[in-house]
């Protein structure tokens, strides 16, 4: 009964994560969800590399790739302006292990993990768990699909 549930919850899972848009559709670079326009669930991801992520500020904000990021302080915002790319997290943002298996689902914050000084993001903590088994292996097959999966 019990590997029937986390059939049916990982099926499911798979359902509404997956989700799809029509072949003319170009997703956006940067994982922007119900938040409008903000990236990264509006954490700071300068914070992450401090030691844990904090949701950011409306006070400081830029813009990178056409969506907004938040911060916790103009130190912060300012480290993120002189190299965004090293705080961004990686594939916009996407969910690490979806763009690893050919598509793309939310990235969340709450599920962030830095490997090698590059920032990911998952779904959910199953998915985490799931990418947690096997990291290099999943980055080397996100990596393949990034940023081609964008168009599918």
């Amino acid at each position: 009964m019990i590997k029937l549930l986390k059939l049916i919850a990982i099926a499911t899972t798979a359902f509404f994560v997956a989700g799809t848009a029509p072949a003319s559709a170009q997703k956006s670079p940067v994982y922007t969800g119900i938040l409008g326009n903000v990236a990264a669930g509006g954490y700071d991801t300068v914070s992450f590399f401090d030691g844990g992520g904090v949701e950011g500020s409306k006070t400081f904000t830029t813009t990178y790739k056409g969506a907004e990021w938040r911060f916790v302080s103009q130190a912060n915002l300012d480290r993120f302006k002189a190299d965004p790319a090293a705080f961004a997290p990686q594939y916009g943002g996407y969910c690490s292990w979806a763009v690893a298996q050919g598509y793309t689902a939310k990235g969340d914050p709450r599920f962030a993990k830095i490997v090698k000084g590059k920032l990911y993001l998952n779904f959910n903590q199953d998915v985490q768990d799931k990418w947690l088994a096997d990291v290099p292996g999943f980055i080397a097959k996100a990596d393949a699909n990034w940023p081609a999966i964008l168009s599918k």
